[in-house]
């Protein structure tokens, strides 16, 4: 399969993807107890359109192709602090439920959420059947979009016994993201607080403090000139963690606490 390019016009397309923003193929749905709270609102009462006039960039992980086109994923790209692989297969869960599927069900869930809000939505790959693209092109995306807010959304494969999200910020590059790092401070905490009181799950008991962590080794948050924060939605090969992301009811409890924090910033 042929590895997918973004640029200007690949951007434009992207931006006109509605109708084939559905999840991939997904496993048989494990059941996974909600939590008590109510799930969020999409909008604010009184208040229809909240995020009109704003371009959101969701950056879904990975993709279906990558694992067998090596040599696509694995061509070194620069990240500015260093080279890093193009992009990677990312994880999965001990059930076979693979980080890809994960994070293209989630963005889809939550592209129509905030185009409800009034959101111009535009995600970095059209699909969940390609290979990349390179992180290097999906920091592109989002700034020849000049979004008000970057996503990028992720499972986490880290030790069985570690549950729980956190959140990833941009350090400070100097003369690289001077502008973006508080605003993209700010973007973390929100999407931190709505997703912890959407969901339940708790923050991560093995990596980040209080949910958040700030890395300069994520070329996707480095190359970025717009607000940009990574989730780990859960950690996939956690037993606790994987029921819920592996569950088609939690991952929309998911999308709308993510779409929520999302309009907490920028509104």
């Amino acid at each position: 399969m042929r590895a997918y390019r973004a640029g200007p016009v690949a951007l434009a397309m992207l931006a006109a993807l509605s109708a084939g923003c559905g999840g991939g193929a997904v496993p048989a749905a494990q059941e996974a107890a909600l939590p008590a709270s109510p799930a969020p609102t999409a909008s604010p009462a009184g208040t229809a359109r909240p995020l009109a006039g704003k371009t959101v960039v969701l950056d879904p992980g990975h993709n279906g192709g990558n694992a067998s086109h090596p040599e696509e994923i694995n061509r070194q790209v620069d990240i500015i602090t260093g080279r890093k692989a193009c992009n990677t297969t990312g994880t999965e869960t001990n059930d076979g439920f693979p980080e890809h599927a994960f994070t293209w069900d989630v963005a889809g869930q939550m592209k129509p959420i905030l185009e409800r809000m009034g959101a111009k939505v535009v995600l970095t790959r059209p699909n969940d059947r390609g290979v990349g693209p390179c992180v290097t092109e999906r920091a592109a995306i989002g700034n020849e979009a000049r979004a008000d807010a970057v996503l990028s959304i992720h499972g986490d494969g880290a030790v069985p016994d570690g549950h729980g999200f956190h959140v990833i910020m941009p350090g400070l590059l100097r003369g690289h993201n001077d502008d973006v790092v508080k605003p993209s401070a700010r973007l973390g905490r929100a999407v931190r607080d709505a997703y912890r009181e959407g969901t339940g799950i708790p923050y991560a008991n093995y990596t980040a403090k209080n949910g958040l962590e700030t890395r300069t080794d994520l070329g996707g948050l480095n190359l970025s000139k717009r607000p940009a924060v990574f989730i780990e939605c859960g950690n996939m090969r956690n037993e606790r963690d994987a029921a819920k992301m592996s569950d088609a009811a939690f991952r929309k409890r998911m999308a709308a606490a993510l779409a929520d924090g999302i309009r907490r910033f920028l509104s």
